[in-house]
């Protein structure tokens, strides 16, 4: 319920999204500066605003109920804002006031690939593309598993409906809090060191967190 009440809905940002691809068009800057909406960036944005109504409303088949997206007491001396992430008991916790937390179920490394420490939210991105990392494309190719190079942003990538991308002192990380397709999977051990969240939860985060946020993972 509190949830609801302070982020806009997923059928608000919807029709938002539609409100801005059509006043794009039917009001284009000036022809010198030549920025005109195209019809294939119309349609593309059309695609992209029925994925995020799509992803935010379907339920998650599979992910066990104690996973579900829920406002809990949570004691902690960081500030609202920041990111906490529990591995051991696979939730992330969002920071609010008065002693409390937004708390959702995540997916976390499996053996071997487990980390922690203190990041920062570097950049966001919607429906983002997909780069494996080389060392990712080996060990997948030794399984007989081949990754492709790039595959664009869309509700078959891996990253799903969101990415907030890790940061530390020295750049990106290259590990992600992203969105999945795979909504059985939370709860779980199954990545490799990224944290996964099923699609219409990473969206309500994409919606509250800040670029440079705090992230820690405990």
């Amino acid at each position: 319920m509190l949830a609801a009440a302070s982020t806009p809905s997923v059928a608000q940002d919807f029709f938002e999204n539609l409100r801005k691809t059509f006043n794009s068009t039917g009001n284009p800057p000036p022809a010198k500066k030549q920025t005109t909406t195209s019809p294939p960036q119309i349609f593309k944005n059309l695609k992209r605003a029925f994925a995020d109504l799509s992803a935010g409303t379907m339920a998650p088949s599979g992910m066990p109920k104690k996973f579900e997206r829920t406002v809990v007491n949570y004691k902690t001396q960081q500030a609202p804002g920041t990111i906490i992430i529990d591995p051991r008991e696979h939730y992330l916790y969002f920071v609010l006031a008065d002693g409390r937390a937004m708390r959702y179920g995540v997916g976390v490394g499996r053996e071997g690939f487990g980390w922690h420490g203190t990041v920062k939210v570097g950049r966001k991105a919607e429906w983002p593309g997909w780069t494996p990392p080389p060392e990712m494309i080996a060990r997948e190719r030794s399984k007989g598993i081949i990754l492709p190079a790039y595959m664009e942003g869309g509700i078959r990538n891996p990253l799903g409906a969101r990415a907030l991308y890790l940061y530390n002192g020295s750049g990106d990380t290259a590990y992600r809090i992203h969105g999945s397709n795979e909504p059985w999977t939370i709860g779980r051990d199954v990545s490799s060191g990224c944290f996964r969240m099923v699609n219409r939860d990473v969206i309500d985060l994409y919606n509250r967190v800040q670029v440079g946020a705090k992230v820690v993972v405990l």
